[in-house]
């Protein structure tokens, strides 16, 4: 199955998967089983399914054909290039293909100028009036050319201007960007570009992230913090005429492996120049080899993820429905590695999040059923054993069922207990991690930097902001064990006590946030070396640190605030509604026998309506059990669907 198949698999899978988690909720509903908490749950989940995207990064020095390579993997349907491709920089900011659903056709960008404000990419994606937004025809491939060719604009503009902007200078142009000989300096007209529009691979949840070379990439941090480290692949593009330069090394190491420990792939492209017709097929493959060898021991990556290519050979070839030309193109490799390994990797990750949520929510019901029946189950043994019995023992049963209420009543105070115990220890656990916390600790970092008069003493100030932030994890760590062990002692109480059947809820992790703030602060050291902040002015060091590093951490904390209150909710969810469900068990049988005692009811009678209620019961736990298995047998299925003929046809 070739790449365009397995992505149109992968969507039919999420759809249908979303489709069972739908079809739970609207059950739910329906049996009135569920809560506004359990509601939201699984609509958040279908939400998340339905804008589920896969990022696909491509990075890379100018001139490697990385534009190329873009339009030879996805585009190479439409007769023609869709981004624009030739000798020299084509593209100077970094862009971001995909389909919004609602949205026209168009290609929306962001004036460089606003690298001189305080806002980052994202907070402007937010503030919509600041682009600058043209349409674009997607029904011509001539149009949405010319179109596209403005994500290569540039400006001339002063030193001055150009460094006020974040952009090294360099004359000899090796470390920066190189002044003309009338001092104005070359820059992008464009800071960011978006392009909507409505191809069958971006409309199924695709995303393409097109990145401009070294100085570009440098220039705005956000990409290694955020862009980067959220794609689910980074395709790295050498030329096979060049090999690895220094400017690619850099690229390399500064702003790839440090953005992205997964989904990393080198495609060393143009080995069409080796096609001089003076060697023999055996020659070339030997070179080609070479150099992949050569590539993988500077890069220190396994040989087998370069992939040698020609990305202008395989979109002539595609155009030109040549297979010859496609397959001596070697481009069918890279495919199946970004389709076997790249998509499988990220089905897993949806399948682990919605294995957790939607299937935690089924079996909570499933729990709460199974004990409605068994509660039934026991009342109508008791109602039976009534049969023929005098007053006395009718009376003997009430009282019995009397002080197993009061009993079960009683040890309500140790739950109650427990819940005074879990609110404090939370209050306390978002002392460490709340958004107040942190925005304090941020406040003071400003403040300190600001007042400092030595680069050292700048220096200092952004790693102790890391430190602060890494001690309120590490301090949280003792109440969220806290938690876990209280409520797995009063789990485990009930259970043994009632009979309730409770499994031990999981404890929360802070592992993955802590490996974040490792990231960014290593992302952090590089782009605020010691040389950029002797040569950087104090303030605008200030602002582009809290824009860039400190924002990303506090999207980290908004992260983690959130998924800790979902957890929070979920290990307190279960014990309650089994507390409320006991209770509600012991009232209705209490009050059986308290009728059939004063003579207000008929024995049968209630026997009869018991036996039909639990019927009811295990009708629905059979419908839930149902729709259980089959979301089950969705996730363990994990895609196998196939699906590239719908692509292939809306292509």
């Amino acid at each position: 199955m070739g790449l365009i198949q397995q992505f149109s698999a992968y969507s039919n899978w999420r759809a249908e998967l979303s489709k069972n988690i739908q079809a739970l909720r609207d059950w739910l509903s329906a049996a009135e089983l569920g809560d506004a908490e359990t509601d939201q749950r699984l609509l958040t989940l279908v939400e998340r399914l339905r804008g589920d995207k896969l990022t696909v990064a491509f990075v890379a020095e100018f001139s490697r054909g990385k534009s190329e390579l873009i339009n030879a993997l996805f585009f190479g349907d439409y007769g023609q290039r869709i981004l624009p491709s030739s000798s020299g920089r084509t593209t100077m900011c970094p862009t971001e293909l995909e389909y919004e659903p609602g949205k026209p056709s168009q290609i929306e960008l962001l004036p460089i100028e606003t690298r001189g404000t305080s806002g980052t990419v994202s907070e402007f994606k937010r503030v919509r009036q600041e682009w600058t937004v043209e349409p674009l025809d997607a029904e011509s491939a001539d149009a949405m050319h010319q179109t596209l060719r403005r994500v290569g604009e540039q400006k001339h503009v002063t030193r001055e201007q150009a460094e006020a902007l974040g952009f090294e200078l360099d004359d000899t142009g090796e470390n920066g960007l190189r002044p003309n000989a009338d001092g104005t300096v070359e820059i992008p007209a464009w800071r960011h570009a978006v392009i909507n529009f409505p191809h069958p691979l971006l409309q199924q949840g695709l995303v393409v992230l097109d990145t401009p070379g070294l100085n570009a990439i440098g220039a705005e941090p956000e990409l290694t913090l955020s862009l980067l480290p959220n794609a689910h692949a980074v395709l790295f593009i050498l030329a096979a005429d060049t090999g690895v330069t220094h400017s690619d090394l850099e690229v390399w190491r500064n702003h790839v492996l440090n953005a992205s420990q997964r989904g990393r792939l080198v495609v060393l492209n143009k080995i069409d120049g080796l096609w001089d017709g003076l060697r023999t097929e055996a020659d070339i493959n030997v070179e080609i080899q070479k150099q992949v060898k050569t590539c993988a021991s500077i890069l220190e990556v396994d040989p087998a993820h370069v992939f040698p290519v020609s990305a202008q050979k395989a979109l002539v070839g595609k155009i030109h429905h040549s297979d010859s030309l496609v397959a001596r193109s070697r481009i069918g490799a890279l495919e199946e590695a970004l389709s076997l390994d790249i998509i499988p990797a990220k089905r897993q990750i949806v399948t682990e999040s919605v294995r957790g949520e939607a299937t935690d929510v089924a079996e909570r019901v499933r729990e709460l059923l199974e004990s409605r029946v068994s509660g039934f189950s026991d009342q109508l043994d008791e109602l039976k054993e009534l049969r023929g019995k005098n007053q006395g023992v009718i009376r003997y049963m009430m009282l019995k069922v009397k002080a197993e209420k009061e009993e079960f009543e009683q040890s309500l105070q140790q739950y109650y207990a427990v819940r005074s115990v879990f609110s404090t220890l939370t209050n306390k656990l978002f002392q460490h991690l709340g958004m107040d916390a942190l925005r304090e600790d941020t406040r003071r970092t400003r403040e300190a930097m600001l007042a400092c008069t030595f680069s050292r003493g700048l220096k200092g100030a952004m790693a102790k902001f890391f430190s602060e932030v890494r001690t309120r994890m590490d301090r949280s760590v003792s109440e969220i064990t806290e938690i876990s062990a209280m409520l797995a002692t009063m789990y485990k109480r009930f259970g043994v006590e009632h009979g309730l059947t409770l499994e031990t809820p999981d404890t929360f992790s802070l592992a993955a946030y802590q490996l974040e703030i490792d990231r960014l602060e290593a992302s952090f050291n590089t782009h605020f070396n010691m040389l950029a902040i002797i040569t950087r002015e104090r303030r605008s060091l200030t602002q582009q640190f809290f824009e860039t590093v400190a924002g990303q951490v506090r999207r980290t904390f908004e992260n983690l605030n959130r998924d800790i209150e979902h957890w929070l909710r979920a290990v307190m969810s279960p014990l309650e509604s089994h507390v409320r469900e006991h209770q509600s068990q012991l009232k209705r049988r209490l009050e059986s026998v308290k009728r059939i005692n004063e003579a207000t009811d008929n024995l049968e009678d209630r026997i009869s309506d018991l036996t039909q209620s639990r019927s009811v019961l295990a009708s629905q736990l059979e419908d839930l059990l149902g729709i259980r298995d089959r979301m089950q047998d969705c996730l363990t299925a994990g895609g196998a669907m196939e699906g590239g003929e719908d692509i292939a046809e809306a292509a």
